[in-house]
């Protein structure tokens, strides 16, 4: 088994928070007032986060209901949104919520014979039993739920995040993941939809399944798709935990090795992808001293180890081809020739026009015949008219053929195409490279 997933920040007592000077609140707690309350809130929410999902996957298993034991756990946590903030960060926050958990398990319990006996079952720590939280994340994720469900439902069970939290993460109304959530959990009961991790012979299937959603949850963090902001390192680092959660319960499934290993190479880079006023930084002119070399190697590891158990997935071939960027001291280091024979055993394993189209990019750079603005050119307008009406909608693409017309001294066609990819972007980031490039000599 591998090492044990890294921790979400255990957070500090107020004491070890910086910032204005501290009030006593009416029970006697320091109160924080000011940035060190901000502080403090961001602290919280890695507390929550860590400590939620195992809290959830016990008190299902106690319960026998996960409707219940997901409601009961939900009530502690926003009783500590409410309270920590003024109150501080007990000394021993998994245990404060357990308390208010069972607190409010009471309830339904009682409607339960013997009752007692399975409150005296909820003690802290629990004991550590990590396929509750697998059971948990499989329960989440199964294929009977709609993809958007799915996604909120794991946000709030396994990683603790409020309602609120969901909504302004993805940009929707906050009734909106209500429902999605209250219908995931009906649709969960009704169905009969079991919580246990799936039999040998549905775990590949399962595993792509909650890979999935992880991988949508990172690209959203990774590049937003909305317009509010540029990206959102909390779904990033979401995704990283869930992964790592994966990697730890199931060592050897080499394609969570992999998805684990590409995230934490965007990782890696956070630092230099953007400007100090938001501007999004392309790769080849990022500063790759601001790269975490350390993470860098680590993830190398991960893909070592993925490759060594023979099972190639594209979780494995994107993390290696990422890998491949991230070793090269600079742009003009980059080993072309071999991402392109990673993108050729990626198309094999898992064709998209997506995929398709960065192979095309990165044949660009290749230093053989085929490189050059203007094979690249004549690639894509070789692309079959299935793929070329799914990257009509992708804006990458348009801004590709953007780049490959300006180099061929076609502006006007290249800005045309700029503004197309314009049109469909509405990451703020992207929309101000495009439009200084629009805009620029």
């Amino acid at each position: 088994m591998t090492d044990p997933p890294r921790d979400r920040p255990a957070g500090r007592s107020h004491d070890q928070v910086t910032g204005p000077p501290k009030e006593r609140a009416a029970d006697g707690h320091e109160q924080v007032t000011g940035p060190a309350q901000e502080r403090v809130r961001a602290e919280l929410a890695g507390v929550v986060r860590e400590h939620a999902g195992r809290l959830t996957a016990c008190l299902v298993r106690v319960l026998g209901d996960f409707a219940a034991a997901e409601d009961v756990v939900q009530d502690a946590v926003e009783t500590a949104l409410q309270r920590w903030p003024d109150d501080g960060i007990p000394d021993h926050p998994d245990a404060w919520l357990l308390t208010v958990a069972r607190r409010r398990g009471l309830d339904v319990l009682r409607r339960q014979e013997l009752y007692r006996d399975k409150l005296a079952r909820l003690r802290w720590p629990v004991p550590a039993e990590p396929d509750d939280r697998l059971k948990l994340i499989f329960t989440c994720c199964h294929p009977a739920l709609p993809r958007a469900a799915q996604i909120a439902l794991t946000l709030r069970a396994v990683c603790g995040l409020t309602t609120a939290q969901i909504a302004a993460a993805f940009l929707v109304p906050e009734a909106t993941v209500g429902q999605r959530i209250t219908r995931a959990k009906r649709k969960i009961g009704e169905a009969g939809i079991p919580y246990r991790v799936p039999s040998d012979a549905d775990l590949p299937d399962r595993v792509d399944q909650v890979l999935a959603v992880i991988y949508l949850l990172f690209n959203e963090g990774y590049l937003s798709t909305s317009g509010e902001r540029a990206h959102a390192m909390d779904l990033v680092d979401d995704a990283e935990w869930l992964t790592a959660q994966l990697a730890w319960l199931l060592p050897r499934q080499p394609e969570v090795l992999g998805l684990l290993a590409l995230i934490r190479l965007h990782q890696a880079r956070t630092g230099a992808r953007f400007t100090g006023d938001g501007r999004l930084v392309p790769l080849r002119d990022q500063d790759r001293r601001r790269w975490d070399h350390d993470a860098i190697t680590d993830a190398t590891r991960l893909i070592e180890r993925a490759a060594a158990l023979r099972r190639p997935g594209p979780y494995q071939l994107q993390a290696a081809i990422v890998a491949c960027h991230a070793e090269a001291p600079a742009w003009t280091d980059t080993d072309w020739p071999q991402i392109v024979v990673l993108y050729d055993m990626l198309l094999a394993l898992a064709p998209s026009p997506v995929h398709r189209l960065q192979r095309t990019i990165a044949l660009r750079h290749h230093p053989g015949p085929r490189g050059g603005p203007r094979n690249t050119l004549a690639d894509l307008d070789a692309l079959t008219p299935a793929d070329r009406k799914t990257l009509e909608r992708y804006p990458l693409y348009h801004a590709t053929r953007a780049e490959l017309l300006r180099a061929l001294d076609r502006p006007e066609e290249a800005q045309a195409a700029d503004q197309r990819a314009l049109a469909l972007t509405a990451n703020p980031a992207q929309q101000a490279l495009l439009e200084e490039r629009l805009t620029g000599p």
